[in-house]
């Protein structure tokens, strides 16, 4: 079956058009479970709300609920304020995610051949003027682990 798709002959794949590397606040727009038999994750849509030159911009990214990657997901729930008593009983609420706001620093590695994005740290939202980035960026990024 032949699809019309509007703009998609003029669309450029560029970097440039997409998400760049760096720090940004976000919020959580949508987030929904996906089980896998051996890399459960959670798809998780992000809004851009800092710095401005990319406000409104969204993104998808990945974030797993393997044994091996619950650290990282933990990191996540903690900094963007998820419900203290739901992760204390080990639950994940999918709905409780929308709305969550914090910082987070996106990577673009290439693994064989592919680009893929990922989520390398995270802060808590008010930790964004503190960290310098929204004045023009952030000098040293380990700072955000700490």
């Amino acid at each position: 079956m032949k699809r019309y798709v509007s703009g998609l002959s003029k669309a450029d794949p560029a970097p440039e058009q997409g998400m760049r590397d760096g720090m940004f606040l976000v919020r959580v727009e949508h987030a929904q479970h996906r089980w896998q038999p051996q890399k459960p994750y959670f798809s998780v849509l992000f809004l851009v709300l800092e710095p401005n030159e990319t406000r409104g911009l969204r993104f998808s990214a990945r974030l797993y609920a393997t044994a091996k990657a619950l650290w990282k997901l933990n990191w996540f729930l903690h900094d963007f304020g998820y419900d203290g008593e739901l992760l204390g009983r080990d639950e994940i609420d999918d709905k409780n995610l929308v709305g969550l706001s914090g910082v987070v620093k996106v990577s673009h590695p290439v693994v064989n051949g592919t680009s893929l994005l990922n989520l390398d740290a995270f802060a808590t939202k008010d930790r964004w003027a503190e960290l310098g980035i929204a004045t023009g960026g952030l000098a040293d990024p380990t700072r955000v682990a700490s």
